[in-house]
């Protein structure tokens, strides 16, 4: 494809703005439109701001014009499948938040639905874009440090989410450490095979009134015969911790925070430093934008999506199986959960 690629965007939270600024970054990408059921005054003083002059309150008006080439899907997670059936019907590309959804027969039933149509889908694991994760994964590609044996995932929040947000969220292990999951596979270069986690609720009450935890450790075993280990905090007091470390038979590779300046103080008192940048839009910033990029040359190009349903599938059974640990007391095969998934192509 040599044209402009055409974009509408569903739901217009944090989330679809966020990606609707970065795709006005690119000179060939344009967004065509947005679709929010709560489209109104201000959604439209915001779009009228960046040139975005088509707003409704209609998902099936953006998937139903045939001048947009992609959709994404930035809605709340229980729209997702239905509106992937709806774009892969008509035949538009697919950028989807994670999770795809919560149950992974529905999940399954999106994948197929998007295979038989031949359109792309991309999910929105954004932490593969990062310029630390993905030299990390270059090195371990390369054979830098060996074979993979230990890997080590640090993932804590700065401040814990809203009650409501808690309420509808799915838990920590499919809202916050999918993400890790998704990057454990990344580094490791190989699919798990068991799970084992414990939760616990040490920040805030409240996630107990939910059946949720604030902080845990995920432990994972993969094919390959290495092991991972997550640790997960939904509140670190000191800003955004984002760790990660691959140890392999030939040495070790890790990437730190990132700060917002490399200024280290040195005196009598001690050796102090910035804290690390405080919440996932400053840390991650250029892995949306290039997240969006790489989904936008794909179409253009023809290249497979480096973050596909597949991918998403894989987390998400992950996710479920951290859940079932947690709740079991006791370690979980992936290939008890259904449905199993295909082999990555």
């Amino acid at each position: 494809m040599g044209k402009t690629v055409k974009v509408g965007i569903i739901g217009a939270g944090r989330i679809g703005k966020i990606h609707a600024e970065h795709l006005l970054r690119l000179d060939d990408a344009e967004v065509a439109a947005i679709s929010d059921p709560l489209a109104g005054g201000e959604l439209e003083a915001w779009a009228a701001k960046r040139g975005i002059r088509r707003i409704t309150t209609d998902s099936g008006e953006v998937i139903g014009d045939p001048e947009i080439d992609a959709v994404f899907i930035c809605s709340p997670t229980n729209t997702h499948v239905p509106l992937t059936l709806a774009a892969a019907a008509a035949g538009k590309h697919i950028f989807c938040e994670k999770p795809v959804s919560m149950d992974l027969q529905r999940t399954q039933e999106a994948l197929e639905a998007v295979r038989r149509a031949g359109v792309m889908m991309q999910i929105g694991f954004n932490r593969r874009f990062d310029h630390n994760f993905k030299r990390v994964r270059e090195l371990v590609r390369e054979g830098r440090i060996g074979e993979p044996q230990i890997i080590k995932i640090t993932s804590r929040d700065p401040s814990p989410p809203a009650a409501d947000y808690i309420r509808r969220s799915g838990g920590l292990f499919m809202d916050m450490a999918i993400h890790d999951f998704d990057m454990a596979r990344f580094l490791a270069g190989s699919e798990v095979e068991e799970v084992y986690a414990k939760g616990a609720v040490l920040v805030d009450p409240v996630f107990a009134e939910y059946g949720d935890v604030d902080t845990a450790i995920t432990t994972l075993r993969f094919k390959n015969g290495a092991i991972g280990v997550i640790d997960n905090s939904r509140r670190a007091v000191y800003g955004y911790d984002q760790r990660v470390e691959v140890f392999g038979s030939g040495g070790s590779v890790t990437a730190d925070n990132d700060f917002p300046n490399s200024v280290v103080i040195s005196h009598g008192e001690g050796v102090v430093r910035e804290k690390p940048l405080y919440f996932f839009l400053e840390r991650y910033k250029e892995a949306f934008l290039e997240e969006i990029r790489g989904f936008i040359d794909s179409i253009r190009t023809g290249s497979p999506v480096e973050v596909d349903g597949f991918d998403g599938l894989q987390a998400e059974r992950i996710a479920h199986a951290a859940k079932r640990s947690a709740r079991l007391g006791r370690p979980v095969l992936l290939n008890e959960l259904e449905p199993a998934g295909k082999q990555h192509p």
